[in-house]
């Protein structure tokens, strides 16, 4: 099985990053480099443009992609959206001049709009029955209203800072994107597929997610159990020193949950506290 994954830009780090968490370590990699193989010799990958990997999938090169929605969307293939891995989260919007006379979407109705994505941009317009001029372009498509060339923009954002300071207004999104694992629909179901799925799913379901372990007297359970529901209940656990008083107690819990749960544990007697990050987490 053949996984194509960006091959530059700011998907490809995380996207790395992805594989070897997965326990897909890339071998052999090199500049420039196209193919590699992975520490599973049934799987390799393909590097290429995070724009082209819809169609690389979609013709067969590789059975699965990395990639954002957006890409895929504007590819028109049909690929199986299989798992969103959680990166990569911007915003495809409307967007005209700050002091212009579009506030809605309605607005740009007889008028030009620029954009890198002219198919998911017609179609959201068909969607909303509104008939303008769509005119595509290669880059620096924020500028094309201040230059004459349209009246608004459909653009990739994340922060909004790029729009901020070229004077641009968001009207309305267009479409939230976030990094996906695609496949062919004639190989979605394969069983290989399957299992990079769950690989990847694994890393994903421990984001945000932190491993606690202590020890507790064994009459404070209750308490410590009422404080730590964890995924599904703690794991209690006798302490291997031939005392009965105390016991291990181990548990999964959201991160941000993190601070104000080791002070309600040290409240109801818990010691020996240890907090750790978990790599991957099937659930």
């Amino acid at each position: 099985m053949r996984i194509a994954v960006p091959n530059k830009g700011r998907l490809h780090e995380p996207t790395i990053d992805l594989l070897e968490r997965a326990g897909l370590h890339i071998e052999n990699t090199a500049d420039r480099q196209l193919y590699a193989d992975t520490v599973d010799p049934d799987v390799s990958v393909l590097f290429a443009r995070a724009a082209d990997i819809p169609e690389y999938v979609a013709d067969g090169a590789a059975d699965v992609g990395i990639t954002g929605l957006d890409q895929a969307r504007e590819s028109g293939h049909d690929l199986v959206d299989l798992l969103d891995l959680g990166y990569g989260r911007c915003r495809l919007v409307l967007a005209a001049p700050e002091d212009g006379d579009i506030a809605d979407p309605e607005d740009v109705s007889g008028l030009t709009v620029a954009t890198e994505f002219p198919r998911i941009t017609r179609e959201y317009f068909d969607r909303k029955g509104i008939d303008c001029e769509v005119v595509e372009v290669t880059g620096a498509t924020e500028l094309t209203p201040h230059v004459d060339m349209a009246d608004a923009i459909v653009d990739i954002t994340s922060t909004g800072t790029t729009l901020q300071v070229n004077r641009l207004a968001v009207v309305d999104e267009v479409l939230a994107s976030s990094v996906r694992l695609f496949a062919r629909p004639d190989v979605a179901d394969d069983d290989k597929v399957g299992q990079v799925r769950t690989a990847f799913e694994s890393v994903t379901a421990a984001e945000d997610k932190r491993y606690l372990m202590m020890n507790a007297p064994r009459e404070a359970l209750a308490d410590v159990k009422e404080v730590l529901p964890g995924m599904g209940g703690p794991t209690v656990m006798d302490v291997a020193d031939g005392e009965t008083e105390h016991v291990a107690v181990h548990a999964v819990v959201d991160e941000r949950a993190v601070f104000e749960v080791i002070d309600e544990l040290k409240r109801v007697g818990a010691s020996d506290i240890l907090v750790t990050e978990i790599e991957r987490l099937v659930e």
